[in-house]
């Protein structure tokens, strides 16, 4: 099949088109801002409930099937658990047996030490675009901005990816990025994009699911044919042989890996397994709590460069990006175990009804709320409130494949947050409001006051009506959606001094 001539989209500038989306995630409004925004939008609410639903449904009935589900969750964690003890000792000889292999290993201490390795190694190559397999920490660290920053187009290859590409969008889950879109926006999408970036949609495309899959795969190969150079991520690194492990459903990602001639593999430094018979019982777990299948449909594994067979320039680029910071942490390291399976997220009712781009994230659900503020740091609006974005019920850690508590890791991280609003030196409302009350509460004449003159407010102004959610500011913040008790008409210290003086 002889590939087709490269166009690659470009504004007046000569610059590649589409720009990157406006603004970086760090930089969106904190978590209760954007789930106000994201209610609104019933239609995505629908495309939630439906899609999550179906995925429940297919993760409860395949583990179903396992008698000793437990036992591989239980040895799973512990696995992930001797890892993080001893990453340093796993990395290192991770390193040593891919450079054996043929390997380049890279080390990146953070995103942009990442982006500039992986941009200096596709320029040595000269090719002016990438195919990318579906990759989180590629997500995370803004690859295709930085390629595209560089001149150099990056194709996403995955399906869902594509969509969101297409769409001039952002992912909104870890395993379905799309799953905030019906087929019907989809095949809008196929229609008015597909023609600008390469292969147009064919005409009177459907809506139909067969349909929009063979027009995907049609605008996808000659993407694949003239490719040099492809990126993935790695589900998992095996320290013992230096092989890379991805996993996936739909072939794409295989193609990446095997047809052009160089490969970057970035890969984040808590993949690593110890050794093949580790990564047996990962092998179990990941599919059932992912996609609900039984096997992953498609499971590729290299160790290095095979002369004459596949890629013969390989690069690996290990990512700490933040990791070592959470590591330090003996409660909140636990995250460090997560398998990217999604399960959480599938199971969350606040991501049920806000979906993903309300975390401002690119892990959104239960594993963004407790990942995300430890690798950026509490340092924006975004990351103070995901916290937050928990109703702490539990059910995230009833099908998470490596036991992650992710109400443990919530709590501490809340606490991380007053500390930090304790020591930022600015006025907060909450703190505020604790250290008014901790001085009335701190002596009992004041208390006392506080109480009488409660009581007379109540009189005065009628207690019913403010506390059905009425209040002024700065209380209104609190009770807007809050039912708070009536205070009773008498106080107990009251009643104490009038039934005691009467005895």
């Amino acid at each position: 099949m002889t590939a087709a001539p490269i166009v690659l989209p470009r504004d007046a500038d000569g610059r590649l088109t589409p720009a990157p989306p406006p603004g970086e995630l760090i930089d969106m409004p904190r978590f209760p801002v954007n789930a106000k925004h994201e209610l609104a939008n019933t239609e995505q609410i629908g495309n939630l409930e439906r899609a999550t639903a179906t995925i429940r449904g297919k993760r409860a009935a395949r583990a179903s099937e396992v008698a000793n589900w437990e036992e591989l969750r239980s040895a799973a964690e512990a696995i992930k658990n001797k890892v993080a003890r001893n990453l340093d000792h796993y990395l290192l000889e991770a390193e040593a047996k891919l450079t054996a292999a043929g390997a380049q290993v890279h080390w990146a201490r953070d995103a942009e030490e990442a982006n500039r390795i992986i941009v200096d190694l596709v320029k040595q190559t000269k090719a002016p675009e990438v195919v990318k397999a579906k990759s989180m920490v590629t997500q995370e660290i803004n690859m295709n901005e930085a390629l595209e920053a560089a001149n150099i187009a990056a194709w996403e290859t995955d399906l869902a990816e594509l969509i969101v590409q297409l769409g001039h969008d952002r992912p909104s889950h870890i395993l379905v990025p799309a799953i905030h879109k019906n087929r019907h926006q989809i095949r809008d999408i196929f229609v008015r994009e597909m023609g600008i970036y390469g292969t147009p949609a064919p005409a009177g495309l459907t809506d139909n699911p067969t349909d929009l899959t063979a027009a995907a795969r049609t605008h996808l190969r000659n993407k694949f044919m003239r490719a040099q150079v492809g990126t993935s991520g790695g589900n998992f690194l095996v320290a013992e042989t230096g092989t890379l492990v991805v996993v996936e459903s739909e072939g794409n990602a295989r193609m990446c890996l095997t047809l052009p001639d160089t490969l970057i593999s970035v890969v984040g430094i808590e993949k690593i397994v110890p050794t093949f018979d580790d990564l047996e019982i990962f092998m179990e777990l990941l599919p059932r709590s992912s996609t609900g299948e039984r096997m992953n449909p498609y499971s590729s594994m290299w160790t290095g460069v095979t002369p004459g067979d596949g890629p013969q320039n390989v690069h690996v680029v290990l990512v700490d990006n933040g990791r070592s910071t959470v590591l330090a942490d003996p409660i909140t390291r636990q995250t460090l175990r997560c398998l990217r399976c999604s399960a959480c997220m599938n199971t969350c009712p606040v991501y049920d009804l806000v979906g993903g781009h309300a975390y401002g994230s690119v892990y959104p659900g239960p594993i963004g709320i407790c990942l995300t503020p430890q690798m950026r740091g509490l340092h924006s609006a975004v990351d103070l409130s995901l916290p937050y974005a928990c109703t702490l019920c539990e059910a995230c850690v009833d099908v998470c494949p490596v036991k992650i508590n992710f109400p443990e890791v919530t709590i501490n991280l809340r606490k991380d947050v007053a500390d930090h609003k304790r020591h930022d030196h600015r006025p907060h409302l909450e703190t505020t409001a604790i250290s008014a009350a901790g001085f009335f509460f701190a002596k009992g004449s004041r208390f006392t006051l506080m109480t009488k003159a409660s009581s007379l407010f109540g009189r005065l102004f009628g207690w019913k009506r403010y506390f059905k959610g009425h209040t002024p500011w700065p209380a209104k913040v609190w009770t807007s959606a809050r039912d708070l008790p009536v205070p009773a008409k008498q106080s107990f210290r009251a009643w104490w001094k009038k039934n005691h003086e009467r005895s």
